[in-house]
């Protein structure tokens, strides 16, 4: 049976370090790192917005707690 299921990821800029575990992790490579630097004045990653499987591989390999949220916005066709 095919997953038809929609997930989105939000990265929270103020938490990312840049060690680019999660970019690396993704099997879709839906996840880049940025250009623009957060607090801290490391680049942070971000989703590029469609292609999530929500395999979760960026959320475990991401040494900061918090900083990866992953949602099941909806199934596809409906």
């Amino acid at each position: 049976m095919k997953n038809n299921k929609l997930y989105t990821v939000i990265i929270k800029p103020e938490e990312c370090k840049g060690c680019e575990r999660c970019v690396n992790a993704c099997p879709k490579s839906v996840l880049k790192m940025g250009e623009q630097l957060n607090f801290m004045g490391v680049p942070y990653a971000y989703y590029i917005g469609d292609g999530c499987i929500g395999c979760a591989a960026c959320f475990y390999t991401c040494p900061e707690p918090g900083a990866i949220t992953i949602i099941e916005k909806s199934e596809e066709g409906s």
